[in-house]
């Protein structure tokens, strides 16, 4: 391409979570042609190993980069807790992950120092929000708690049942307890369900949803190189790894903008890597 600025920005998930973070982008950045893809053939990424995780998104970079993206975004939380510090190791375009920006409106939101965390198993088990968090505040208490059912009730659309509001009581019943002011939502199909966890959590808690801090984070990478998009309409394109008949009929709900249609693609392995940690 001619000019870098015009460049996509990749942007990527296990799924269709990430497509909240896409939307914020979007929102904020309306002139950035957005590619965004989906691995469904390998969701979810949260039960799985740093190692095999990490092998996925170093792939997934290669497939943008030979797009000649100007950006890549991880819009992926545990992705981003496992494998940035490797895509920035190997690729030259600037990287943009949900953890730091999340910790950062965290820390900026919190009145009395105490947050808690949801996310999943492996986000959490990463550490990479406290000590994102630390890194901001090292004052800052910090109480986390997975979450996993929350994945599976959000793509059903169960975001205003009795059902949901009884899990969400059972998750976040020991934040509560913690005194907690502020809760950082770590898994990108969360906000779906922030309503929900508003309303058990009360007013006095800040639900800090971090898509928006990525997306804003991005607009300040973007600026710093140069990068920012002069188009006059900027237009999302996705691709899948699997069939795309779920992630399109799932994508509306986590865009908020009809997704009319996803291309499948084949990603080629990073055997190089995974030779070098099969261990995780």
């Amino acid at each position: 391409m001619g000019d870098p600025s015009e460049r996509p920005i990749g942007v990527f998930d296990s799924g269709v979570g990430g497509l909240t973070v896409l939307a914020s982008i979007a929102e904020l950045l309306p002139r950035e042609n957005l590619l965004y893809l989906g691995d469904t053939a390998r969701v979810p990424y949260g039960t799985k190993s740093a190692a095999t995780v990490t092998v996925y998104s170093l792939e997934i970079a290669r497939f943008f980069m030979e797009r000649e993206v100007k950006a890549i975004v991880v819009a992926c939380n545990t992705a981003s807790a496992m494998a940035l510090p490797h895509l920035r190791e190997s690729f030259s375009v600037p990287m943009v992950g949900v953890v730091s920006p999340g910790a950062g409106a965290a820390v900026r939101a919190t009145r009395n120092g105490r947050v808690g965390v949801i996310g999943t198993e492996a986000t959490l088990t990463s550490g990479a929000y406290p000590d994102a968090i630390a890194a901001v505040d090292g004052a800052i208490e910090i109480f986390t708690q997975a979450c996993p059912l929350f994945v599976p009730l959000a793509e059903e659309g169960w975001v205003d049942n009795e059902i949901t509001r009884a899990v969400v009581a059972r998750y976040l019943a020991p934040l509560r307890d913690q005194e907690i002011d502020t809760l950082l939502l770590g898994c990108t199909h969360y906000p779906l369900l922030a309503p929900m966890i508003r309303d058990f959590l009360g007013p006095q808690v800040t639900v800090v949803d971090s898509a928006e801090a990525t997306a804003q984070a991005l607009h300040q990478a973007l600026e710093a190189e140069g990068l920012l998009g002069l188009s006059a309409a900027g237009k999302a394109t996705f691709c899948v790894t699997d069939v795309p008949d779920r992630f399109i009929q799932l994508g509306s709900r986590f865009y908020g903008n009809s997704v009319e249609a996803a291309r499948r693609i084949e990603l080629r392995p990073s055997a190089g890597f995974a030779a070098n940690h099969t261990s995780g």
